[in-house]
């Protein structure tokens, strides 16, 4: 990593962050550690510059990180950190992705639904952007089906869209996909962050569990991916609620990448942060040749329904290991 700059001012812990201006700027591949820094979290985001990349002719992951006024910004090329495995017929281009977040996110007193959302919920802390657990429309076979279930990922949980712009539906943990150390997976829109599936019991984490999803799969979603789980509460066990997430021992919010649908996040526990870019653009329909589809779904928009989760057969990437 490079050194940060800027000025950090009084003490500052999880949950309860008050800072000036800091500035860290990183590009490159993860560390074996990913403990939390006090306050700003631009230390979550890893050095990609000895990283293979996506092969050769591709430009290699580009990531700065930086806090203001209690906003975290994030600057990402959107290149990967691990060879370029086609699995669609669109090509990788390095993008031009800036998220900012807060750095003390609050509940919200509803959550927001994702169900609709057709582009950006979140990114990597390797730069790379987070969609929902729903495709667009094409291929009409596969219409807002669920991309894992239908297997059109690459092991690290992504794959091109129509822009070329490399996008993530689920996480994997493979150690190529450069997150299988790191506790912190990424940050959802809203400013929490995105935890692999193991969590901490108690403050002091000397106990921990790995948490699952609550969605269970109702129909085939092979289309209409929403329509097709639906989340079961009261279950037992280390499940998580309807937004993938939970409450931590310490007191803060955090959601939990998981094996099942929604993988990723379920809904907005807290109030997402309008962007602007491409980060506010919605996903193209893959197969379109004629880029984004400018203010919102195509026509007719996804299926309506509510959030859901696979365990049904059906092609997928490699899973994430128990943890």
């Amino acid at each position: 990593m490079t050194a940060a700059t800027g000025k950090t001012f009084g003490k500052i812990g999880i949950g309860a962050i008050a800072l000036s201006a800091v500035a860290f700027t990183l590009i490159g591949i993860p560390s074996t550690t990913n403990a939390a820094p006090a306050g700003c979290p631009a230390g979550n985001f890893p050095d990609l510059s000895t990283s293979v990349g996506a092969g050769a002719g591709y430009d290699k992951p580009m990531i700065s990180a930086s806090c203001a006024n209690n906003m975290l910004t994030v600057k990402s090329n959107g290149m990967i950190s691990y060879p370029f495995t086609p699995k669609t017929p669109n090509s990788l281009k390095s993008q031009t992705w800036t998220w900012t977040i807060p750095v003390s996110p609050t509940v919200a007193k509803t959550k927001t639904a994702i169900n609709t959302k057709m582009g950006t919920i979140g990114f990597t802390v390797t730069g790379i952007p987070i969609y929902g657990p729903m495709e667009g429309p094409m291929p009409a076979a596969e219409a807002y089906g669920d991309p894992v279930y239908n297997g059109i990922l690459d092991s690290c949980g992504g794959h091109t869209g129509p822009a070329s712009e490399y996008h993530d539906h689920y996480l994997g943990l493979d150690a190529q996909c450069n997150l299988s150390q790191r506790k912190v997976l990424g940050y959802a829109l809203d400013g929490f962050p995105i935890y692999n599936a193991k969590g901490c019991l108690n403050a002091a984490c000397t106990k921990t569990a790995t948490f699952k999803s609550g969605y269970v799969q109702t129909k085939n979603p092979k289309t209409d991916a929403w329509g097709s789980y639906t989340y079961k509460s009261g279950q037992k066990g280390n499940v998580l609620d309807a937004c993938n997430g939970r409450m931590e021992p310490d007191g803060t919010y955090g959601y939990h990448a998981t094996t099942t649908f929604p993988y990723i996040i379920g809904c907005y526990k807290g109030t997402p942060v309008t962007q602007s870019g491409a980060a506010a653009g919605p996903m193209p329909p893959m197969g379109s040749a004629n880029g984004p589809v400018v203010g919102g779904a195509p026509a007719g928009g996804p299926p309506p329904g509510g959030p859901g989760a696979p365990g049904a057969p059906g092609a997928r990437p490699n899973q994430p290991p128990a943890v």
